[in-house]
């Protein structure tokens, strides 16, 4: 079974946000962080460090 990574991501994010109830404050930081860090100068030294 193949599942769309978009539709994993939503639902592994939803399920975290309903048992773990992280303040809201911290989601938005994470979900920001990530989106500028994606866009940054620093996306192919962060992607050749995960690889």
């Amino acid at each position: 079974m193949q599942v769309p990574l978009w539709l994993a991501l939503i639902v592994v994010g939803y399920l975290g946000v309903k048992l773990i109830r992280p303040p809201a404050w911290l989601v938005a930081v994470l979900l920001l962080g990530g989106f500028l860090l994606a866009e940054s100068v620093l996306a192919p030294a962060i992607d050749n460090f995960l690889k």
